[in-house]
């Protein structure tokens, strides 16, 4: 066993600003800062692991104490004796110090009694204090004064991968840097680039499964790698990665995702057997197929969010989802979605993820025929409408019955539409009745049953007029409204029509030029 072996994450570790791969502003700035001669005195490294923060602070530390120029450089040579010492850790003025391991304040005294001292070897002393926001609050605490007014010759390098644990007295001493996640195509360019630097075999499917897995994280996707190179000898291909991270093919989870929206229970649960016998992890299907009710949502033809050619599927995979989204709403994603949400802490904690995973496909596939909240509140405005009348019905036969003689409640006879016109008139139910009259026309009026066509549609009208004929009437009427006009006359378009045809009125109108009837009373 060769026990000189070097990891990748360590071998290809980044030694200079240009190899600094997916930090672009940030290197940038600090370029430009070191050339322009603006080297602030502390510096707070933030984002998740594998980005680079401690590789940042090793670069830094070379360029403000390399030995190839005069004074601090953005080009550090790596060859001069500061940047080899640096490189390895060994350096005599650059002290890396773990916080989780040196948290309380004596600690942190110790550090702040050497920074009174020159350096020996260097132009600066330089403190990289890595997962920083470890330190105890007294350790914060003593170190504050300093950190605001530190000596010329020191600088200060925090990183950190919890910002919001870091006191904002710390952080409004420091130039604070936020590492992004590396996007996967500059990941699987320089994971290209190193398979051919060992010299192995690395295909696009693999290639794209590791980026992706790597999750923004250099140092993941690397140590990924090396276990891929481990297992497969130096051919690394897209089945051997799967195998490895245990997870479905994305074309097997476009399928699965077909037959849980198809909604036949049996076989999905057939298809989630047949991948769990195969080694897959259901933790990572339950990511795989957030990730997939993502990409549908956002492909979705009632959606249009923007390019979506950066999804994760090829030409075909994204047809069968853009040709599901014909058959599926968004309002059933967007439920499926909360479903997968709500299964993460439950996957984690369940003693038996299979059984979790089955009761989770269950959950979903009857969650997607649940009534939408329109439609639930669509129903809950009818089923309440019904209530007010039954409820005048229910009002009555709840009326106390006492010795005194029983008041007679007049009953209305209404058996047309001129007649249900005369009645809302008579009670002067003004507002009904002018809607009724120059907006409605009645298609057929029975006892008990009025079909007609509202021409302006109020959703009211029926609601209120049902209230009226049943307080007026003493029954239930049942009022059914067409949705194309049945080209009949209104109430008022009746009477102006019969006040021309009579032959008064017709003499009248003959008397003076241009009249013309503009209201019946």
């Amino acid at each position: 066993m060769d026990n000189n072996y070097t990891v990748l994450a360590r071998k290809y570790r980044s030694q200079d600003f240009k190899s600094l791969i997916g930090q672009d502003v940030l290197v940038k700035t600090l370029t430009t800062a070191i050339n322009t001669s603006r080297i602030a005195h502390a510096y707070i490294f933030t984002g998740i692991r594998g980005t680079g923060k401690t590789s940042t602070a090793r670069i830094l530390a070379k360029a403000l104490n390399c030995l190839s120029s005069d004074r601090a450089t953005a080009t550090p040579c790596g060859e001069c004796e500061n940047c080899r010492a640096i490189a390895a850790g060994q350096h005599i003025d650059v002290m890396e110090i773990d916080a989780a391991s040196h948290t309380g304040v004596d600690n942190m005294r110790d550090i702040l009694d050497g920074a009174q001292y020159r350096p020996t070897n260097g132009r600066y002393r330089v403190y990289i204090i890595d997962e920083v926001h470890m330190l105890s609050t007294s350790a914060f605490n003593a170190l504050l004064k300093t950190l605001e007014e530190p000596p010329a010759h020191v600088i200060f390098i925090l990183a950190t991968t919890e910002i919001r644990k870091v006191p904002v007295t710390i952080l409004s001493r420091c130039q604070r840097f936020d590492l992004v996640r590396v996007p996967v195509d500059t990941l699987k360019k320089h994971f290209a680039w190193i398979a051919d630097q060992e010299k192995i075999e690395l295909t696009d499917g693999a290639n794209e499964l590791l980026a992706r897995a790597a999750d923004g994280s250099v140092r993941d996707g690397l140590s990924l790698l090396d276990q891929a190179i481990a297992q497969t000898g130096g051919h690394v291909d897209e089945e051997s990665v799967l195998d490895m991270l245990k997870r479905a093919d994305r074309g097997v989870v476009v399928d699965f995702m077909k037959t849980l929206l198809s909604g036949d229970t049996a076989a999905a649960l057939e298809k989630v057997d047949t991948i769990y016998n195969n080694g897959a992890d259901l933790s990572m299907l339950l990511t795989d197929m957030m990730e997939w009710t993502h990409w549908a949502t956002r492909m979705h033809p009632a959606l249009h969010a923007g390019d979506v050619n950066n999804s994760p599927y090829t030409a075909d995979q994204r047809e069968q989802v853009q040709n599901l989204n014909g058959r599926v709403s968004l309002n059933t994603l967007s439920r499926i979605w909360q479903v997968m949400v709500a299964a993460v802490p439950e996957m984690q904690a369940a003693g038996n993820q299979k059984q979790c995973f089955d009761m989770l496909i269950v959950r979903m596939m009857h969650i997607a025929d649940m009534p939408s909240v329109p439609e639930i509140i669509k129903q809950q405005e009818s089923a309440q409408k019904t209530r007010d009348v039954k409820n005048i019905f229910a009002d009555r036969m709840a009326q106390p019955t006492t010795n005194a003689a029983p008041q007679k409640t007049q009953i209305t006879v209404i058996t047309n539409a001129n007649e249900l016109a005369h009645a809302l008139q008579e009670s002067k139910e003004i507002l009904l009745y002018s809607y009724y009259s120059s907006n409605i026309e009645i298609s057929e009026f029975t006892d008990g049953k009025v079909k007609y066509f509202d021409r302006k549609g109020d959703a009211d009208f029926a609601h209120k007029l049902a209230i009226w004929l049943a307080d007026k009437t003493g029954k239930q009427w049942q009022l059914e409204r067409v949705m194309e006009s049945v080209h009949a006359h209104t109430v008022n378009e009746q009477q102006h029509e019969e006040l021309v045809a009579d032959p008064l009125v017709a003499s009248a109108m003959d008397l003076f030029a241009d009249a013309e009837i503009v209201g019946v009373k």
